[in-house]
């Protein structure tokens, strides 16, 4: 007897028909209450098959009449490779609810898990072998969602290292839409975001996973697509022992895909259980790279602080005799040729200047030159008969073997029970290309959760130390990784230029006070191209601001003009990093986003390449609840923005002197000269008291 259970949270409902046999069927999900039971029945069943066989299901598992892409695959020694599940219960309520199943005939049993939040909803899945041989799984995703027929475009997220997060649109047509990822991490060219448009219709999905996954959108016979996420196993690697059961990453899905903010504000688990104000970040890798120095370093600190800096990261180059990235990785004791009494002098001195001292570590990897490796080789990934294949002149340590793992947390814990650090910069700066464990079995899902793990037990010894997330920029960002961490490493590349499609693409699916965002040196470290401090300030402005560069070098003028953008960061921080944040898109190489509060809207505006149009279009702002009544622009910066021409009436708009209607910035909007290529400025706007 089939019956409907509806979860719901916020303005996320999600309606499924449990059956007698099967997986449960997707009646609606979306914004509002449904009538289930009437949506029940019309439901497509079309299947060419005597006895009605629902497509569009959660999970489906192929066979039995199901003739789509099948969502949990398996088999016992080549048996029981078809499964289907009977005896649905539900136990929970309406706000966190599991249905639970199982398959007598190939002694299988599956639970998923189903956790409406606010505007979102997450789905995880446990499957557990109840028979007394192995079963081996090729396949469990992860969670499923269907999409109405139509056209549709689907937005994928893509690049490569120095571009990550860029935006890949295309139209979905009647073949079978998948996406792999084998790296081992997120990766830079394959996140595992999702949004997929039809119709006023849009789905967003993000799998909360650091390892290898994949997403497959599958098109049904009545042209409804059922979209899936999951991790990717290898060949044999999720072999399941009796009573084993394989635990899913979670599946977050919305309708509206800036409702994962509030998601993940509520995942991270901050020290102290909130988070604080985040610190702008001084970062010493492209100001100084391997070149350490325990004069300039501590000169480095005390002009950090006079500029309003309040986090000092001593990045690579600490430890070992690491001069260059060919040597001592995974040696990590301190460098006595560059700190002859250890780091503490240099640790006291910042937190003396009342800064926090962060510090890097890369703890998954190791050179073959350095003494890790030299007396324990048989300690890292590798496939026997196969060639150790170097990456950045790296190999990756088998943290899946307690005695590698529990020596990393032994480095990383002795180095913080003797120094005051707040902060850990988590770097990782290769892929996973023979990951392979001591006995010779792929060992990528292993990794990634002993990984996991890792952090996990350095956290539980120092919860009050930050970490961020960095894999050579952006390859491992996710919601798997943000349980454990606090900031994302946004991309290596700091060209304030390339920056502006990175950063607006990241924070589709990110907040932006996690996203790092640094003001580097001119001519880029990267690109090479010059930009003006202006220009790099107000391109990082909004996200968690840093420094990339050595304040050493920057002339008296610049030094007062990066704290006087420090000081407004400052100032503006309670307001970007709030709730009510906005990003519109770009039109004609011009990129605008910002934040408002109760009596402030903060609007910036950065012009990439040269506009097309002779003017840009009026700006408008529309948020959801928009503070109602006259407003005027109080402040303008630089005071100087690099207009092309302007106008006495655009004058007198910039300068305050022209009040307006919250109604007019709708839907009219501001009228803005053109900005120079590469240039930009911020707008606060004041609310009128008693207008």
């Amino acid at each position: 007897m089939s019956r409907t259970v509806t979860i719901s949270g916020g303005a996320t409902s999600l309606a499924l028909l449990l059956p007698a046999r099967g997986m449960p069927e997707i009646v609606a999900f979306g914004a509002h209450a449904l009538d289930a039971e009437f949506l029940a029945h019309r439901s497509s069943r079309i299947n060419g098959m005597d006895v009605a066989v629902p497509s569009g299901v959660l999970l489906p598992t192929g066979g039995m009449g199901f003739f789509g892409w099948p969502a949990i695959c398996g088999h016992r020694d080549g048996k029981d490779f078809t499964l289907e599940f009977s005896g649905w219960t539900a136990d929970g309520d309406s706000k966190a609810m599991t249905l639970r199943a199982s398959d007598q005939v190939a002694q299988v049993s599956i639970a998923i898990s189903l956790s409406p939040e606010s505007d979102t909803l997450t789905i995880s899945v446990s499957l557990r072998n109840d028979g007394n041989t192995a079963y081996v799984l090729d396949r469990c995703m992860a969670g499923s969602m269907v999409i109405d027929a139509g056209d549709a475009t689907l937005t994928s997220f893509t690049g490569m290292w120095g571009r990550e997060f860029h935006q890949k649109e295309e139209l979905l047509g009647t073949a079978l839409w998948l996406q792999e990822s084998r790296r081992g991490r997120t990766s830079h060219d394959r996140s595992p975001s999702l949004l997929i448009a039809c119709g006023s219709e849009t789905l967003a999905l993000h799998l909360g996973w650091s390892g290898n996954h994949v997403i497959a959108v599958d098109r049904l016979d009545d042209g409804r697509r059922l979209v899936h996420a999951g991790e990717l196993f290898e060949p044999g690697e999720m072999r399941l022992a009796p009573g084993e059961s394989y635990e899913s990453p979670a599946l977050y899905l919305a309708r509206d895909p800036q409702h994962f903010r509030g998601t993940v504000r509520r995942l991270i688990n901050w020290p102290g259980g909130a988070m604080q104000p985040r610190p702008v970040t001084l970062n010493t890798w492209e100001g100084n790279y391997f070149d350490h120095r325990l004069e300039s370093l501590i000169a480095q600190a005390d002009a950090a602080a006079k500029l309003g800096i309040e986090r000092f990261v001593l990045d690579d180059g600490w430890f070992g005799r690491r001069d260059d990235d060919t040597t001592s990785l995974g040696d990590w004791h301190i460098d006595r040729g560059k700190y002859p009494d250890g780091l503490k002098p240099l640790v006291d001195h910042v937190t003396g200047l009342g800064m926090e001292f962060g510090i890097w570590f890369e703890p998954e990897m190791v050179n073959p030159s350095s003494e890790l490796f030299r007396a324990h080789p048989d300690w890292v990934l590798q496939v026997e008969g196969r060639p150790l294949l170097l990456s950045r002149n790296q190999l990756v340590l088998d943290l899946t073997r307690p005695e590698v793992s529990s020596h990393l947390f032994g480095c990383i814990d002795a180095v913080l029970k003797n120094h005051a650090v707040s902060y850990i910069k988590w770097d990782m700066n290769r892929d996973l290309t023979h990951p392979g464990d001591a006995l010779g079995r792929a060992a990528t899902a292993r990794q990634t959760r002993a990984v996991y793990a890792l952090m996990d037990r350095v956290r539980a010894a120092h919860p009050d130390v930050e970490i961020e997330s960095c894999a050579s920029g952006g390859g491992r960002a996710d919601y798997g990784v943000l349980r454990r961490t606090h900031r994302l490493w946004t991309s290596d590349c700091t060209d304030a230029l390339e920056r502006l499609e990175i950063q607006r693409g990241a924070r589709v699916f990110f907040p932006p006070e996690i996203l790092g965002a640094h003001v580097s040196a001119s001519p880029n470290h990267q690109t090479h191209r010059r930009h003006t401090l202006a220009f790099r300030a107000i391109v990082a402005l909004a996200y968690h601001l840093g420094v990339e560069l050595n304040p050493l070098t920057l002339s008296a003028d610049d030094r007062n003009e990066l704290a006087d953008w420090i000081a407004l960061h400052k100032r503006l921080r309670p307001v970007l990093h709030g709730d009510k944040q906005f990003h519109l898109e770009p039109v004609d190489g011009r990129y605008v986003w910002g934040a408002c509060s109760e009596y402030r809207i903060v609007i910036i505006v950065a012009q990439g390449p040269q506009m097309v149009a002779e003017q840009p279009p009026p700006l408008r702002i529309a948020l959801d609840d928009l503070p109602q009544g006259r407003w005027r622009i109080a402040s303008v910066s630089p005071v100087a923005p690099d207009f092309i021409q302007q106008s006495d009436a655009q004058n007198a708009l910039l300068a305050g002197g022209v009040p307006f209607s919250t109604a007019t910035l709708v839907a009219a909007g501001l009228p803005l000269p053109m900005l120079r290529p590469e240039s930009g400025l911020v707008l606060e706007l004041e609310l009128l008291q008693g207008a």
